[in-house]
């Protein structure tokens, strides 16, 4: 053999893209039990079980234990799959549009993300004193909400004076909730227009005049 060759047989030298390939399919069915569990939550308001999410997702129970230690650290799974999501479904629009279509474009999104992610934000909750990482992720989202109140409501905010655009923010906060949300819905059954419009009014009366 000369020196330098390389001597390794090709089932060795394939190795590297058939550990590829098993890491591929192996976040696959992870992604495919995270879904499995988020669909179940949407579906009962209640914490699936691990034979119920493994039979949603079309593997064992033993495959679903195989990549989360317990269901907690599948819901931590679930919360940042979540999060990148609404990331996702909360794109920017009409950030220079008039007032009017700054709050129609803001209710929308934020409404378009409550109906969605609202079972798995009440499990987060539920379970927030199991992790201090499980709050750190409930807390990193409504930070996201917050930022995002502040950017589209700017104009008007910067009209206010601390502590006045503090207690307004606040205010905007726990109006666009995902409980008051899930109120509108199922308490009052306002159909999502019904209840995106209850949002619009109540913000644009909430807000000072537009600069």
């Amino acid at each position: 053999m000369e020196d330098g060759q390389d001597t390794a047989p090709p089932a060795d030298r394939a190795l590297p893209g058939r550990i590829d390939g098993r890491r591929l399919r192996s976040e696959r069915t992870k992604q495919l039990i995270i879904e499995a569990y988020l669909d179940l939550l949407r579906e009962r308001p209640e914490i699936p079980t691990a034979a119920q999410i493994a039979e949603r997702a079309g593997y064992s129970v033993r495959s679903v234990f195989e990549r989360f230690d317990d269901l907690l650290a599948l819901s931590f799974a679930a919360a940042d799959y979540a999060f990148a999501a609404g990331l996702a479904q909360a794109t920017v629009r009409d950030l220079d549009g008039d007032r009017a279509a700054r709050i129609r474009s803001q209710v929308e999104t934020r409404a378009g993300i409550c109906e969605q992610w609202l079972p798995l934000w009440r499990v987060l909750l539920h379970n927030q004193r199991e992790s201090p990482l499980l709050t750190m992720r409930i807390d990193r989202m409504r930070d996201a909400v917050w930022a995002r109140l502040m950017l589209m409501y700017r104009p008007e905010l910067s009209t206010l004076a601390e502590p006045e655009r503090t207690s307004l923010l606040i205010t905007l906060e726990a109006l666009t909730d995902f409980e008051n949300w899930g109120r509108m819905r199922e308490r009052h059954g306002l159909g999502v227009e019904a209840a995106r419009d209850v949002w619009i009014r109540a913000i644009d009366r909430l807000l000072p005049p537009t600069p």
